[in-house]
């Protein structure tokens, strides 16, 4: 029924949360995951001012987030690598929802799992949800884990 799972995760509790149900839906025929981080380029902009005195320009501020991702990513391709799933990680800059959107399309996926909230419950309240808006924009089932 599903073959590839998009997960797209901000390493917030409850995306962790949604590992335990990508492991379950190995007997469901799943066997690749994408999991893809988005660095949400209006916050590095937002960051970059409160920092810039700790760092050389935005080329060191890019490095930093990346090296932050690639390891949340090493840690859930750990968590997932013992079931026997095919793992793709990708670090992408921009806006979560464009970025998990042009997943989607790209790697032809089955299905999206993903967290209900992500780490700034403050943006979310003023903004909706990056969950709520993949719920409604993508094209596959999404599957929304909450806490």
């Amino acid at each position: 029924m599903f073959r590839k799972i998009l997960y797209p995760t901000d390493f917030s509790d409850v995306s962790k949360i949604a590992i335990e149900y990508i492991k379950q839906l190995k007997e469901s025929g799943v066997k690749e995951i994408l999991v893809l981080h988005v660095i949400d380029e209006r916050d590095a902009q937002f960051n970059y001012l409160y920092i810039m005195d700790e760092y050389s320009g935005d080329k060191s501020l890019k490095q930093r987030l990346e090296n932050e991702a690639r390891k949340g990513l090493t840690e859930i391709k750990d968590k997932l690598k013992d079931f026997g799933f095919k793992i793709t990680a990708r670090i992408e800059f921009g806006v979560p929802l464009k970025e998990i959107l042009k997943a989607e399309q790209e790697e032809d996926v089955s299905i999206i799992i993903i967290g209900s909230h992500g780490k700034s419950n403050v943006a979310e309240m003023l903004l909706g949800s990056v969950s709520e808006k993949v719920v409604r924009k993508c094209k596959k089932p999404v599957l929304v884990v909450k806490r």
